[in-house]
Protein backbone atom coordinates (compact mmCIF):
# COMPACT_ATOMS: atom_id res chain seq x y z
CA UNK A 1 0.00 0.00 0.00
CA UNK A 2 1.67 3.45 -1.41
CA UNK A 3 1.29 6.26 1.27
CA UNK A 4 0.34 9.69 0.17
CA UNK A 5 0.78 10.73 3.85
CA UNK A 6 1.16 9.32 7.29
CA UNK A 7 1.33 10.82 10.98
CA UNK A 8 2.83 9.03 14.08
CA UNK A 9 2.35 10.25 17.48
CA UNK A 10 1.43 13.72 16.53
CA UNK A 11 1.13 16.24 19.23
CA UNK A 12 0.03 19.91 18.42
CA UNK A 13 -0.01 22.58 21.56
CA UNK A 14 -0.41 26.51 21.44
CA UNK A 15 0.92 28.09 24.56
CA UNK A 16 -1.70 31.04 24.62
CA UNK A 17 0.51 32.07 27.71
CA UNK A 18 -1.92 31.53 31.22
CA UNK A 19 -3.33 28.11 29.76
CA UNK A 20 -1.60 25.65 26.68
CA UNK A 21 -4.23 24.32 24.44
CA UNK A 22 -3.39 20.68 23.50
CA UNK A 23 -4.80 20.40 20.21
CA UNK A 24 -3.82 17.06 19.26
CA UNK A 25 -2.32 14.78 21.88
CA UNK A 26 -1.01 12.46 19.96
CA UNK A 27 -2.50 11.03 16.66
CA UNK A 28 -1.61 8.26 13.99
CA UNK A 29 -3.21 7.90 11.04
CA UNK A 30 -2.34 6.77 7.40
CA UNK A 31 -3.91 7.82 4.02
CA UNK A 32 -3.43 5.94 1.35
CA UNK A 33 -3.15 6.82 -2.50
CA UNK A 34 -6.66 7.49 -3.80
CA UNK A 35 -7.93 7.81 -0.23
CA UNK A 36 -11.12 9.77 0.26
CA UNK A 37 -11.19 10.26 4.11
CA UNK A 38 -13.99 12.34 6.43
CA UNK A 39 -12.57 13.91 9.26
CA UNK A 40 -15.26 14.82 11.83
CA UNK A 41 -16.11 15.46 15.34
CA UNK A 42 -17.64 18.35 17.03
CA UNK A 43 -15.87 21.88 17.92
CA UNK A 44 -12.71 21.83 19.27
CA UNK A 45 -11.82 18.05 18.34
CA UNK A 46 -9.12 18.96 16.81
CA UNK A 47 -10.11 18.16 13.10
CA UNK A 48 -9.32 21.33 11.80
CA UNK A 49 -6.00 20.98 13.32
CA UNK A 50 -5.06 18.12 11.80
CA UNK A 51 -5.80 19.46 8.53
CA UNK A 52 -3.17 22.73 9.03
CA UNK A 53 -0.91 20.72 9.94
CA UNK A 54 -1.48 17.83 7.11
CA UNK A 55 -1.48 21.11 4.51
CA UNK A 56 1.98 22.04 6.09
CA UNK A 57 -0.04 25.37 7.26
CA UNK A 58 0.43 25.04 10.83
CA UNK A 59 3.66 22.69 12.18
CA UNK A 60 3.44 19.55 15.37
CA UNK A 61 4.52 20.43 18.74
CA UNK A 62 6.25 17.35 18.17
CA UNK A 63 5.73 13.62 16.19
CA UNK A 64 5.78 12.74 13.14
CA UNK A 65 4.74 13.70 9.38
CA UNK A 66 5.53 11.82 6.09
CA UNK A 67 4.09 13.29 3.24
CA UNK A 68 5.66 12.20 -0.25
CA UNK A 69 8.43 10.47 1.39
CA UNK A 70 9.74 13.45 3.42
CA UNK A 71 9.51 14.08 7.17
CA UNK A 72 8.05 17.31 7.12
CA UNK A 73 9.23 17.90 11.13
CA UNK A 74 13.07 18.23 9.01
CA UNK A 75 11.95 20.20 6.93
CA UNK A 76 12.95 23.89 6.49
CA UNK A 77 10.20 26.69 5.30
CA UNK A 78 11.70 26.58 2.16
CA UNK A 79 10.98 22.97 1.43
CA UNK A 80 7.97 22.83 3.35
CA UNK A 81 6.59 25.43 0.66
CA UNK A 82 7.83 23.89 -2.31
CA UNK A 83 6.51 20.10 -1.49
CA UNK A 84 3.23 21.86 -0.44
CA UNK A 85 2.62 23.89 -3.54
CA UNK A 86 3.57 20.80 -5.68
CA UNK A 87 1.81 17.79 -3.61
CA UNK A 88 -1.67 19.45 -1.87
CA UNK A 89 -4.43 21.76 -3.16
CA UNK A 90 -6.19 23.50 -0.60
CA UNK A 91 -10.28 23.88 -0.88
CA UNK A 92 -11.67 25.90 1.79
CA UNK A 93 -15.07 27.04 3.40
CA UNK A 94 -14.91 30.24 2.42
CA UNK A 95 -13.30 29.66 -0.74
CA UNK A 96 -10.62 32.53 0.48
CA UNK A 97 -10.39 34.28 -3.56
CA UNK A 98 -8.82 37.66 -4.44
CA UNK A 99 -11.76 39.68 -4.88
CA UNK A 100 -9.78 41.90 -7.77
CA UNK A 101 -8.98 39.47 -9.38
CA UNK A 102 -11.37 37.07 -12.00
CA UNK A 103 -12.03 33.66 -12.08
CA UNK A 104 -9.30 32.92 -14.07
CA UNK A 105 -6.64 34.96 -12.58
CA UNK A 106 -7.85 33.10 -9.12
CA UNK A 107 -7.38 29.87 -10.89
CA UNK A 108 -3.64 30.98 -11.91
CA UNK A 109 -2.70 32.04 -7.98
CA UNK A 110 -0.58 29.17 -7.03
CA UNK A 111 1.27 29.43 -10.10
CA UNK A 112 3.14 32.28 -8.74
CA UNK A 113 4.35 30.95 -6.06
CA UNK A 114 5.87 28.10 -7.85
CA UNK A 115 10.04 28.02 -6.93
CA UNK A 116 11.63 30.83 -8.87
CA UNK A 117 8.63 32.72 -9.68
CA UNK A 118 8.42 31.98 -13.45
CA UNK A 119 5.67 33.87 -15.64
CA UNK A 120 2.80 32.25 -16.86
CA UNK A 121 3.22 30.74 -19.94
CA UNK A 122 0.62 29.85 -22.90
CA UNK A 123 0.34 26.53 -22.12
CA UNK A 124 0.21 27.24 -18.16
CA UNK A 125 -2.94 29.51 -18.92
CA UNK A 126 -4.88 27.29 -21.02
CA UNK A 127 -4.25 24.75 -18.35
CA UNK A 128 -6.15 27.07 -16.32
CA UNK A 129 -9.05 27.71 -19.09
CA UNK A 130 -9.31 24.27 -19.15
CA UNK A 131 -9.73 23.90 -15.32
CA UNK A 132 -12.04 26.10 -14.71
CA UNK A 133 -14.04 24.57 -17.90
CA UNK A 134 -13.81 21.03 -16.23
CA UNK A 135 -15.84 22.39 -13.34
CA UNK A 136 -18.35 24.41 -15.36
CA UNK A 137 -17.06 27.64 -15.28
CA UNK A 138 -16.46 28.45 -19.22
CA UNK A 139 -18.41 31.82 -19.40
CA UNK A 140 -17.80 32.87 -15.88
CA UNK A 141 -13.99 33.17 -16.52
CA UNK A 142 -13.70 36.89 -16.60
CA UNK A 143 -16.21 37.51 -13.70
CA UNK A 144 -14.85 38.52 -10.67
CA UNK A 145 -15.94 36.69 -7.38
CA UNK A 146 -18.60 39.03 -6.56
CA UNK A 147 -20.02 38.29 -9.74
CA UNK A 148 -19.93 34.97 -8.84
CA UNK A 149 -22.44 32.58 -6.59
CA UNK A 150 -21.21 30.97 -3.43
CA UNK A 151 -21.16 27.38 -6.01
CA UNK A 152 -19.73 28.84 -8.63
CA UNK A 153 -16.47 30.51 -6.21
CA UNK A 154 -16.31 26.80 -4.79
CA UNK A 155 -15.78 25.39 -8.14
CA UNK A 156 -13.37 28.32 -8.67
CA UNK A 157 -11.62 27.07 -5.91
CA UNK A 158 -11.63 23.61 -6.63
CA UNK A 159 -10.31 24.49 -10.08
CA UNK A 160 -7.30 26.87 -8.47
CA UNK A 161 -6.55 23.75 -5.84
CA UNK A 162 -5.98 21.28 -9.09
CA UNK A 163 -3.74 23.99 -11.08
CA UNK A 164 -0.98 22.57 -9.69
CA UNK A 165 -1.86 18.65 -10.29
CA UNK A 166 -1.29 17.91 -6.66
CA UNK A 167 -1.75 14.49 -5.43
CA UNK A 168 -3.37 15.37 -2.23
CA UNK A 169 -6.75 17.50 -1.73
CA UNK A 170 -7.38 19.09 1.53
CA UNK A 171 -10.95 19.89 1.82
CA UNK A 172 -12.36 22.09 4.96
CA UNK A 173 -16.16 22.31 5.03
CA UNK A 174 -16.02 22.87 1.28
CA UNK A 175 -19.65 22.67 1.34
CA UNK A 176 -20.36 24.36 4.39
CA UNK A 177 -22.17 27.97 2.82
CA UNK A 178 -24.12 26.03 -0.02
CA UNK A 179 -27.23 25.16 -0.74
CA UNK A 180 -28.19 21.25 -0.69
CA UNK A 181 -28.58 21.39 -4.83
CA UNK A 182 -24.67 23.14 -5.62
CA UNK A 183 -23.47 20.78 -2.03
CA UNK A 184 -24.53 17.55 -4.57
CA UNK A 185 -23.00 19.66 -7.92
CA UNK A 186 -19.50 19.90 -5.46
CA UNK A 187 -19.63 16.17 -4.37
CA UNK A 188 -19.95 15.42 -7.39
CA UNK A 189 -16.59 17.09 -8.67
CA UNK A 190 -14.56 15.45 -5.56
CA UNK A 191 -15.96 12.09 -6.31
CA UNK A 192 -14.77 12.46 -10.02
CA UNK A 193 -11.54 13.48 -8.59
CA UNK A 194 -11.58 10.64 -6.12
CA UNK A 195 -11.88 8.03 -9.34
CA UNK A 196 -8.97 9.62 -11.03
CA UNK A 197 -6.94 8.80 -8.60
CA UNK A 198 -6.72 12.40 -6.30
CA UNK A 199 -6.44 11.44 -2.28
CA UNK A 200 -8.94 13.74 -0.83
CA UNK A 201 -9.28 14.68 3.37
CA UNK A 202 -11.69 16.40 3.76
CA UNK A 203 -13.32 17.75 6.95
CA UNK A 204 -16.61 17.98 7.36
CA UNK A 205 -19.52 18.14 10.24
CA UNK A 206 -22.35 17.34 7.67
CA UNK A 207 -23.03 13.18 8.51
CA UNK A 208 -24.89 13.17 4.57
CA UNK A 209 -21.60 14.74 3.31
CA UNK A 210 -19.14 12.52 5.05
CA UNK A 211 -21.22 9.42 3.93
CA UNK A 212 -19.52 10.45 -0.12
CA UNK A 213 -16.54 9.45 1.57
CA UNK A 214 -14.55 5.44 1.77
CA UNK A 215 -14.00 6.01 5.68
CA UNK A 216 -14.27 8.41 8.40
CA UNK A 217 -12.16 9.75 10.50
CA UNK A 218 -13.82 10.66 14.32
CA UNK A 219 -12.19 13.35 15.95
CA UNK A 220 -12.71 14.29 20.00
CA UNK A 221 -10.56 15.89 22.88
CA UNK A 222 -7.46 15.82 19.90
CA UNK A 223 -7.77 12.37 19.64
CA UNK A 224 -8.83 9.81 16.62
CA UNK A 225 -11.64 8.07 18.78
CA UNK A 226 -12.58 6.03 16.07
CA UNK A 227 -12.67 5.26 12.38
CA UNK A 228 -15.12 3.55 10.01
CA UNK A 229 -16.31 2.71 6.51
CA UNK A 230 -18.31 5.81 5.16
CA UNK A 231 -19.76 4.31 2.39
CA UNK A 232 -20.78 0.90 4.32
CA UNK A 233 -23.06 2.46 7.38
Amino acid sequence: MKLAASLHDLHKYYDLGSVVVKALRGVSAEFPKGDFVAIMGSSGSGKSTMLNVLGGLDRATHGDYVLGGHNVAQLGDDDLSRIRNQMIGFIFQSYNLIPQYTALENIEVPLHYRPGYPAIGEAERNRCIDLGEMVGLGDRLDHRPYQLSGGQQQRVAIARALVNDPEIILADEPTGNLDSATEEEIMAILDRLNRQGRTIIMVTHEPEVSMRAKRRIHMKDGLIEREDNATAT
